[in-house]
């Protein structure tokens, strides 16, 4: 299974370091074993060439029982090789032993590589069964033949091998080490980095859809003279902006709260005036004419609709600036019992279920609020639900949260309006809307008296199913 690479930065690093100390390792020690090793055969080829071939001489007659033609090994080195040829093949092959010459066995294949090492005074190395590799030097002889003579090439492969574990144990030792203090290095230069991380983080972590914010202090690492530092004075640049851009904002919406509450307050006394001369033309007793009476009607209807408008935006100013709502316990259960039949009266040709637990399920609250927030989500079923659908509200509730859900399996809500489904003024069909009195406002009601009340609305749509959920804190 192949291991994954680091992806921190400082793993990056520190990894990426060990592995050109490793590199670098690698090559010292190839360069030294290979150096050392042509070293020790250069000096192997001297001393080979310093001999001259004279055990490899002395092996040109046959050997007799008489002493002065045994072969000469004055002067030479345990396991030292010699052998001649005559005609390109091998006469004799002896190995010096304890200061005594002692016959070596060739194969065929041996004799082959014996014949084929070139007559020009340097050194080649060549493999026996029996004796191992050999360093080998051919050199004419007196009687046209060539006298070949070697060492064995295993001191010089040994003392190669010692000298790279030394070296592997050496740069293991160098790499541990070098590891851990190269992750601590890392781990030290980066702390202005982890900062400026961390207050990212924060930031992330505000609530900046809505409010007042208080941003973060600036970072203090904005050396421009590293990168670490150019990054925390880019991030200062940018909490700086955001910061204004906050302000400005929370500064526009506080005016756009105080108009909307200013003037709808200003707005409920003229409306009522005029709905009031509305109805008292209404109840005139002598003949008014029908387009009179028609005139006043509507100017009756739109001033109702008007005072509803008024004092939905109200409340949503009063709800925006934090005004405190009633905390008192209110049964859900009976709130939902009349809300329902409330729906029931206003809207006979929907069908109603109520799905309530037996034993009455209270909350902490506005219970006026409450009711309003039930009461539109019924409202919205009636209005955008053609008669005969059918209509479910059901209630739930656990040691620690209440649950409402109101369910219709109508045409459902358009995929493209969900998204902004709360928001103010929001309309699935603006003619049917304005003919039916809607003012866009019901379902952002619900969610800031929901909202006002530390819980939470959701809704979940498809044709044929549309649920409304509020999560109620108990």
């Amino acid at each position: 299974m192949r291991r994954p690479l680091p992806r921190t930065l400082r793993g990056q690093l520190t990894a990426g370091l060990v592995a050109l100390l490793a590199l670098a390792c690698l090559a010292v020690g190839v360069s030294t074993a290979l150096a050392l090793r042509g070293f020790l055969l250069g000096r192997l080829d001297e001393q080979l060439t310093a001999s001259g071939g004279r055990f490899a001489a002395s092996l040109e007659h046959e050997a007799r029982p008489d002493a002065d033609n045994l072969p000469d090994t004055r002067g030479q080195a345990d396991a030292t090789f010699g052998a001649r040829l005559l005609d390109g093949r091998v006469t004799r092959a002896a190995v010096v032993d304890d200061t005594a010459d002692r016959p070596v066995p060739l194969t065929d294949r041996e004799r082959h590589a014996l014949a084929a090492v070139p007559v020009d005074g340097r050194g080649h190395s060549v493999r026996f069964t029996t004796l191992g590799i050999y360093r080998v030097v051919a050199v004419r002889g007196d009687d046209r033949d060539v006298l070949l003579t070697g060492l064995p090439l295993h001191p010089v492969e040994e003392t190669v091998h010692r000298l790279v574990a030394v070296e592997a144990a050496f740069f293991g030792a160098a790499l541990v080490v070098t590891g851990v203090a190269g992750a601590l290095w890392v781990r030290f230069s980066l702390r202005p980095l982890r900062r400026v991380t961390a207050r990212a983080t924060e930031v992330t972590r505000l609530p900046l859809a809505g409010g007042e914010v208080a941003m973060p202090a600036p970072l203090a690492d904005t050396d421009e003279r590293t990168e670490v530092g150019q990054v925390g004075r880019a991030l200062n640049h940018m909490l700086g902006h955001v910061e204004d851009a906050l302000v400005r904002r929370h500064t526009s919406e506080e005016r756009l709260r105080h108009f909307a509450a200013d003037a709808s307050h200003e707005l409920r006394t003229p409306v009522a005036n005029i709905r009031g001369h509305a109805e008292l033309a209404l109840r005139h007793p002598g003949p008014v004419p029908g387009e009179v009476r028609h005139a006043l009607q509507r100017i009756d209807a739109e001033s109702r609709r008007m005072t509803g408008l008024v004092d939905d935006l109200l409340l949503l100013a009063r709800l925006d600036a934090g005004r405190p709502l009633a905390r008192e316990s209110v049964d859900l259960t009976r709130l939902l019992l009349d809300a329902t039949d409330d729906a029931r009266a206003a809207s006979p040709g929907h069908v109603w279920h109520l799905d309530l637990p037996e034993d009455p399920v209270t909350v902490t609250g506005d219970a006026h609020r409450l009711q309003q927030a039930v009461g539109n989500l019924l409202a919205n079923v009636r209005t955008h639900t053609p008669p005969g659908t059918g209509a479910t509200v059901a209630l739930a509730a656990d040691a620690s949260a209440a649950t409402v859900r109101v369910s219709d399996d109508g045409p459902g809500i358009p995929a493209a309006l969900r998204p902004e489904i709360f928001g103010r003024f929001v309309r699935a069909d603006h003619a049917r809307s304005r003919a039916t009195g809607s003012t866009g406002l019901g379902l952002a009601i619900v969610d800031a008296v929901v909202t006002a009340h530390h819980g939470s609305v959701t809704v979940t749509s498809a044709p044929g199913e549309t649920a409304f959920v509020l999560t109620l804190p108990r």
